[in-house]
């Protein structure tokens, strides 16, 4: 049986030496059962001719953004594959999909889809291990984008060293594993989600606030992971930043814009109460001034006694008003004692689960790219999360919320 038989596979090739392996790829890719469709760079065609992938793929090769048939190429070319693959990616393409930059059909395309993509980096050892690779290669991976090799071996021009393609061979095998992934992963489809995200700021005076170092990250991390396993997402987020991906300018996801815990409350409440899963990653003040400032204070007016309140209990009031059926996800950010403080918080907030992490942690917490936590569930189950990216941290609570909701299913259609 034909791995990728009925899947839609775009091909990018991008400017590099390497492109000469790309043609062994789109031949073992339909040999696969796959439908190929070749986009190539200018650049790529230095190395190689279309009339060759014209030839061997399912469709003629497309070049352009504005000389093909289909007024929108990127856009049609993102939404209908099951799958992108760049073979060779260079820097440059590397550097633009990272940085959300459509120059061309195939950065274009990339951008336009919510499809697995998988890269497959080709260049100089010098080039491979620059600091701006690196970051941009990083920067792919916590979107969840598959990165295949490089590997060591001859490179042109005679050097030796990391950066020489990945075997066609392998690339199929990464293609076929990311495909299937994706499928695997559609099991929140028609779910509805809500995420929050940031750390909220209760004003002193119009100019300051009490705030805490929450930078969103592992919040969008959640948006993204659910959308992208069929989930529809509403964010309220007091952080102004994309969604990984680009996610937030497609359909599937709505962000909403708070600032202070009193907004994420009302806000949260309203998108929470149709909703069948709503994970509370934002970091939230616990208390804010009774009184703000209307003018900004003044060092010289000496310093202003400020009169604080406690800020709304929302993971509580989300628990005690809970619809059958929902799972709810709060978050314990601590400094010690983190499974008692998170044990505590499970048992009196009314939530399904608590993901709870030591802030003070080495790459942990705020700020941070990766994190680690521990994942207390009411049943009393532990599911401790090592050292990993924020997209792949979501991924396994998602695991379990998931697997939450078929057992429950389960049980009712048992009774």
């Amino acid at each position: 049986m034909k791995s990728l038989a009925g899947k839609r596979i775009v091909l990018g090739v991008s400017g590099g030496i390497a492109a000469y392996k790309a043609i062994e790829l789109c031949r073992r890719l339909v040999d696969a059962g796959a439908h190929v469709v070749p986009v190539l760079t200018k650049g790529a065609t230095r190395f190689v001719g279309r009339a060759t992938f014209d030839a061997l793929a399912s469709e003629r090769t497309q070049m352009s953004l504005f000389e093909e048939d289909d007024p929108i190429p990127h856009t049609t070319l993102g939404q209908t594959a099951d799958c992108i693959v760049v073979a060779p990616a260079t820097a440059r393409v590397i550097g633009a999909y990272a940085a959300g930059i459509s120059s061309d059909l195939l950065t274009a395309t990339l951008i336009a889809t919510r499809s697995p993509v998988v890269i497959c980096p080709a260049m100089h050892t010098e080039m491979w291990e620059h600091p701006a690779v690196a970051d941009n290669i990083a920067t792919l991976i916590e979107r969840g984008v598959h990165i295949v090799g490089p590997e060591s071996g001859r490179l042109a021009g005679g050097d030796e060293g990391a950066g020489r393609l990945s075997s066609p061979a392998d690339i199929v095998d990464a293609v076929i594993r990311a495909v299937g992934a994706a499928s695997e992963r559609q099991d929140m489809d028609g779910l509805s989600v809500v995420v929050t995200a940031g750390g909220t700021r209760e004003p002193i005076d119009p100019v300051r606030f009490i705030g805490n170092h929450s930078s969103g990250k592992q919040g969008y991390a959640f948006a993204d992971e659910a959308a992208g396993r069929g989930a529809e997402v509403t964010i309220v987020s007091t952080v102004d930043r994309p969604v990984p991906s680009g996610a937030a300018m497609v359909p599937g996801i709505t962000v909403l814009r708070v600032d202070t815990a009193e907004e994420m409350a009302e806000a949260t409440a309203e998108a929470a109460a149709e909703a069948d899963v709503v994970i509370m990653a934002a970091a939230v003040a616990d208390f804010r001034p009774v009184d703000p400032a209307g003018v900004k204070l003044k060092k010289r007016d000496g310093v202003p006694a400020i009169e604080l309140e406690p800020t709304p209990d929302i993971l509580a009031a989300l628990g005690a008003s809970k619809p059958e059926g929902q799972i709810l996800v709060g978050f314990a950010a601590e400094t010690c004692d983190v499974a008692d403080n998170a044990a505590a918080k499970l048992n009196g907030k009314g939530a399904d689960y608590i993901v709870a992490n030591d802030v003070t942690a080495e790459n942990a917490g705020f700020a941070y790219d990766t994190n680690e936590v521990l994942v207390l569930a009411s049943d009393g189950r532990i599911h401790p999360v090592g050292l990993r990216s924020k997209r792949q941290v979501a991924q396994a609570v998602l695991d379990l919320v998931v697997a939450d909701r078929d057992a429950r299913a389960s049980n009712q259609e048992n009774q």
